[in-house]
């Protein structure tokens, strides 16, 4: 099972696995207080699509297309999560404020058809 969840939302017994995927540490989060397992920068967005995207030069669908491209090339990486989330369930942690268009979720989408 894959989910995602904002890191300002309390960490929940099944949750499982629980990775940051966000490059940036989110603001206002202490280290030490996130309940994480893991923090990867290696599959979140590069700097230059997440800046296009947060100044709005890209639409959400754009911004998918180009992450799922910089995302195939970090299939061996995707293939390790996946096998984590078969074993304990694995929470994709993100701090976007918009829970239905963020990157979380296109990796999600991206690991589920990666399987």
């Amino acid at each position: 099972m894959i989910q995602c969840k904002r890191v300002y939302d309390a960490p929940e017994a099944n949750d499982g696995y629980r990775v940051l995927v966000d490059r940036l540490w989110p603001r206002g989060v202490k280290k030490e207080s996130l309940a994480h397992d893991e923090w990867n920068k290696t599959l979140a967005p590069s700097t230059a699509l997440r800046k296009a995207f947060h100044d709005e030069v890209l639409d959400f669908a754009n911004f998918s297309q180009h992450y799922c491209n910089e995302l195939d090339a970090q299939r061996e990486e995707g293939k390790r999560l996946l096998k984590i989330a078969d074993e304990k369930g694995l929470t994709l942690l993100y701090a976007a404020r918009n829970a239905r268009q963020n990157h979380a979720r296109v990796l999600a989408e991206w690991l589920a058809h990666l399987k």
